[in-house]
């Protein structure tokens, strides 16, 4: 059995932390104390199956490898002395020995002074032979003899026994993963299974009366349980063993019971959901119920992850994650994964770091160590940290970030222009081919498409069209999809160019006022009456979108300064503006038209719209934006923008 190394141990564990916010690095110490030193527990693995398996203990070579003396070349064993003076002009001629050595077959004939015996790679070097001459270096002297027309050394194209890995060697140590190589070098040492660490076996449970698995249509208000199946694969690749339970309603008896059973027959418990103040959050309450000493840390100063729950009942851990996805994988890998891997035997993570410029204020909560997702593009000079800025509630900000950065819990803000230290989620910066940074649209997948199915890797990072604009003077990207209007000149984006930017015109979209058909309000006006009409009635409720959209200085040039009821609601996509008015959250909302269709809500056409893509002339050249032009020019692309509903240039 293995042990793991002691940690330093508090005096005493007060209960009295419950819902008590403590600080990450005290959370985390609490945790482990109760939970370290622990036995690992063992078992045999044959070979096959040891891949990804964690040595338990360290192996040492029982044989030599290779085990005899072996030529590393077809030609012929041979005494150095006899050839020292060969060469080109002064062949030296030796007599065949009457076998040939192959691989396998154990030499019967001594090698004696001027002779030499045919052999094979990897064939045993035969008694008197000290080297091997290739037999590109020689030439048939009849039947029985060789001419040699090169000098060796003693020991040329020799292996010698042991000289891979000696009899005894530390070959592997406790704590290795077992990958192709290790598996190749127990393989040459004889060894056809190995103790390993048996993986700890990690119960998942999902709580909460909203979720519905993944398959199942959904009713108002539910969702799709999003972490159970993250989660469950974030064990598994982290050495542990992961058993999914399904999802548990908010309902304290049934809760109990599947955390009673899952704690069972588990080596750890992990619940997503549950952890906040809400009288709906069970989970918590039950942890003290089921062992001693309960839970060590209810709330972690923390962003995403504060309401995260720790407990260790009867030595074994209990954890609560966060409902909200980031907000759980962030914590699960910056909080349990340390503590998984020790229990499965794994040496701690490695996280490669590197040093990026973040282009944009990030403010901070004063208080709480914050750690943003960033995605990763290529400026001038230097790596550009883009905030994935969706919030704790999005699945994307972990998928598609590349890393994080830390702001100190001391610290309200990290300013633009600051030098940080981003921490990856991979072993290497993964820069994509192309960057595309601005107004995003459902438009532009259909032309990235042809790209992606190239191989080429694309990241589109949507911040508004202003904010795709600042990049593209930066040189932060490639390409910058605007949509803005001019209204001195009352033209879309040209206006907006500088030196070293153009212009490539993409195409059009139909902006346009969102409402529920059916709505008296709206049916039957155009987009200027259906607006006054909104602003007379105190009842009726927009929604906006965020500053520096296009879409958002159409929406006040039409509202003036009137700011109705819902002005500040300001969500940063289309989508999201049809959504809030199917869902009755608004009554209406500016869109384009293929969302509003697809969303079945009324639509009164504004104007149409000009998405054109800034092209940062430096950049013009390089293959990934080569091949986005062509594919924006293609009959594939143009086809299929035209069937989604827009208009291309």
């Amino acid at each position: 059995m293995t042990m793991i190394p002691r940690s330093q141990i508090p005096s005493a564990f007060e209960q009295e932390q419950f819902l008590k916010i403590l600080s990450r690095e005290e959370a985390l110490a609490r945790f482990e104390a109760l939970l370290f030193p622990r036995t690992i527990p063992t078992e045999m693995r044959k070979l096959a199956d040891a891949l990804g398996a964690a040595l338990a203990e360290d192996v040492t070579a029982p044989i030599d490898v290779p085990p005899f003396d072996r030529s590393n070349v077809d030609g012929f064993a041979v005494r150095s002395a006899d050839i020292v003076a060969a060469g080109e002009g002064k062949p030296v001629r030796l007599a065949l020995n009457g076998e040939t050595i192959h691989c396998g077959t154990a030499p019967a004939l001594q090698v004696a002074a001027g002779t030499a015996t045919a052999i094979a790679t990897g064939g045993p070097l035969p008694r008197g032979a000290d080297a091997v001459v290739m037999v590109e270096h020689t030439q048939p002297a009849g039947s029985d003899a060789i001419e040699v027309r090169r000098a060796t050394s003693p020991g040329q194209f020799v292996s010698y026994a042991g000289s891979d890995i000696a009899r005894g060697e530390a070959l592997l140590r406790a704590g290795t993963i077992i990958g192709s190589r290790e598996i190749g070098m127990l393989a040459a040492c004889g060894i056809a299974e190995v103790s390993v660490a048996r993986k700890p076996v990690v119960a998942v449970i999902s709580t909460g009366d909203e979720l519905v698995q993944p398959g199942q249509p959904l009713a108002p208000a539910e969702i799709y349980d999003t972490n159970g199946a993250i989660v469950t694969a974030a064990i598994d690749e982290n050495g542990g063993e992961a058993v999914f339970h399904g999802a548990v309603p908010d309902d304290e008896a049934m809760l109990e019971a599947a955390m009673r059973r899952a704690l069972a027959g588990a080596d750890m418990l992990v619940l997503s959901g549950g952890t906040s103040k809400g009288a709906g959050d069970l989970s918590h309450r039950i942890i003290g119920r089921l062992g001693q000493p309960g839970v060590i840390a209810h709330g972690v100063a923390l962003k995403p992850g504060k309401p995260l729950c720790l407990a260790v009942c009867d030595g074994k851990p209990v954890v609560i994650l966060p409902g909200f996805p980031t907000s759980a994988m962030f914590t699960f890998h910056d909080m349990i994964v340390p503590v998984l891997r020790r229990m499965a035997g794994l040496p701690p993570r490695s996280d490669a770091k590197v040093s990026a410029t973040v282009p944009v204020r990030i403010a901070s909560e004063l208080g709480r160590t914050e750690f943003v997702m960033v995605s990763l593009v290529e400026g001038q000079d230097r790596l550009i940290a883009y905030p994935t800025g969706k919030g704790s509630g999005a699945i994307t900000s972990f998928a598609q970030a590349d890393g994080f950065l830390r702001i100190d819990a001391l610290a309200d803000q990290m300013p633009a222009g600051t030098e940080a230290e981003v921490t990856l989620f991979t072993p290497h910066v993964r820069v994509p081919d192309l960057v595309i940074v601005g107004s995003h649209c459902t438009g532009l997948d259909l032309v990235t498409a042809e790209l992606a199915h190239a191989g080429l890797t694309v990241r589109s990072i949507a911040v508004g069209s202003l904010g795709g604009l600042a990049a593209a003077k930066r040189g932060e990207c490639d390409l910058a999809p605007i949509h803005l209007f001019d209204d001195r000149s009352e033209t879309y984006n040209t206006p907006y160019l500088v030196e070293g930017l153009e212009l490539v015109p993409g195409w059009r979209r139909m902006q346009g006022i969102v409402f529920r058909e059916g709505d008296k309000r709206f049916e039957g006006l155009g987009a200027k009456d259906a607006v006054a009409a909104a602003l007379a009635d105190p009842a009726c409720i927009m929604v906006n979108r965020n500053q520096g959209a296009g879409t958002r200085i159409l929406i006040d040039r039409l509202l003036g300064g009137a700011r109705p009821e819902g002005y500040w609601n300001q969500p940063r996509s289309h989508n999201a503006v049809a959504a809030a008015v199917v869902q009755h959250r608004a009554d209406w909302g500016m869109t384009i038209a293929p969302v509003a269709h697809a969303a079945g809500l009324g639509f009164i056409p504004l104007a149409e719209e000009h998405y054109d893509f800034v092209l940062v002339t430096a950049r013009k050249d390089r293959p990934a934006v080569q091949a986005f032009l062509d594919a924006l020019g293609s009959d594939d692309a143009r086809a299929a923008l035209e069937r989604a509903g827009f208009r291309p240039a």
